[in-house]
């Protein structure tokens, strides 16, 4: 399976992102002439190699009307992570200010509607274009969140955030082009200690990027500053299917993206490009104990979890507390359903909480074929991976044959398979 692996030890921004990526094109140059010209206003964007810790990597510059971030430009205790766009990562410093003086230029900020109108005028596919408005809709959200106002009042530095949706969708559309199956990252290393912004001092990780991390492994350490943005994380957020270890994976391709400025460790993103057996997700356990439900009241609520996007649902027969039989209901699903999952188990059972974990699967690859047989449509499920492969005639059709026929569910088997082997 082709699979996408971040490994996030030195955090993640847009630009390190964008260049780690851009590493794996055997045509970078064909790329950024594609990105130049999609119509970003005042945007252009270029790379320089670039060496750290030894490691030989690529640096993403973006400019806005011909001004580019540099060291000068970004806060203090800020790191080169990349000067993202959003309320917490405004332009405070006097060079910023005197440089926008110069130009006649103030201060100006744009809302959500349009960056919107923005992305919807580029040359991109309607996927590139509904990843970049999601990636987007995270970093809103977060900030929504966080000041306590709604989307709509949300309003970013319009020079940061023609750098950072450059970032976002170069990212996007290089994910479209490299096409990963898979993509899982590494816990994210999010740094230590305070960042400066327009609000003040606040503690890393800032106030949005842990908001869009919810759910996501991350940690410290020693590294004083800022290593993950919050493009950089809801990027990551956005296009995982998994988070943890790396899974054993033939490698074909390594990219490296780099930062600004200089750490004890090498400051960059790795992305490993190659083929894993097998799949893997994340998925969320969320299960409740009940001793007052009857058979009917818990058959009713499994059905209406399916109906609200459960992967699955299950019972165990539990002892509770005053020696009451009681019944544990578990439920997978996955991030984006888990609240609407939620307010299912509270409006459907009788329990008063519900507890939570994050769970890594490995699942075998699955596709469905439709066999035209004697007996009519029959579909199978196949599953590969993982050095295994099998199969399964689907229950609702056999089970109909089954009826039809008179006859029991393993003969039915028989007989297909010995449709399919021509005997």
């Amino acid at each position: 399976m082709k699979t996408l692996y971040f490994d996030c030890s030195m955090g993640a921004a847009g630009d390190m992102l964008t260049a780690a990526l851009l590493e794996l094109l055997p045509d970078q140059e064909s790329f950024l002439a594609e990105l130049n010209g999609l119509g970003l206003p005042g945007v252009g964007v270029k790379k320089e190699s670039s060496t750290k810790g030894g490691i030989k990597g690529t640096q993403v510059i973006v400019t806005v009307d011909g001004q580019a971030e540099s060291a000068g430009d970004m806060r203090e205790d800020e790191d080169d992570h990349g000067y993202d766009q959003g309320l917490e990562q405004e332009h405070t410093h006097d060079h910023e200010h005197e440089r926008m003086a110069k130009a006649g230029d103030t201060h100006h900020h744009i809302g959500m509607d349009e960056i919107e109108h923005i992305i919807m005028n580029l040359k991109l596919s309607p996927k590139v274009k509904t990843d970049v408005l999601a990636v987007y809709a995270l970093i809103a959200e977060a900030e929504s969140h966080v000041h306590g106002v709604p989307i709509s009042d949300i309003h970013f530095h319009e020079v940061g955030t023609m750098d950072a949706l450059a970032d976002i969708t170069a990212v996007c559309l290089l994910m479209e082009k490299i096409a990963p199956e898979q993509v899982i990252v590494s816990p994210v290393h999010v740094g230590s200690g305070h960042v400066r912004c327009a609000h003040g001092i606040l503690p890393v990780p800032a106030p949005a990027t842990a908001h869009i991390l919810r759910g996501v492994p991350i940690y410290g350490g020693r590294i004083k500053g800022e290593l993950c943005t919050p493009t950089g994380a809801a990027l990551l957020k956005h296009f995982a299917t998994s988070f943890g270890e790396m899974p054993p994976i033939k490698i074909k391709a390594i990219g490296y993206g780099m930062g600004k400025k200089d750490f004890a460790a090498a400051n960059c993103v790795r992305v490993f490009l190659g083929e894993t057996e097998g799949k893997r997700d994340q998925v969320f356990a969320l299960y409740c104990n009940v001793d007052d439900m009857t058979a009917e009241e818990i058959g009713f609520a499994i059905d209406r979890l399916f109906a609200a996007g459960a992967l699955e649902v299950f019972t165990v027969p539990a002892g509770m507390k005053k020696s009451r039989p009681g019944t544990l209901i578990h439920i997978l699903c996955r991030d984006q359903d888990r609240e609407k999952i939620v307010s299912t188990i509270f409006k459907y059972t009788t329990t008063i909480g519900i507890r939570e974990v994050v769970c890594n699967r490995y699942v075998l690859e699955r596709s469905f074929t439709t066999l035209q047989t004697p007996y009519g449509k029959v579909r199978r499920k196949d599953s590969v991976g993982y050095g295994v492969r099998r199969s399964k005639y689907e229950y609702d059709d056999i089970s109909r044959i089954a009826k039809e026929k008179g006859i029991n569910i393993s003969e039915v088997i028989r007989l297909l398979e010995e449709v399919e082997t021509g005997l």
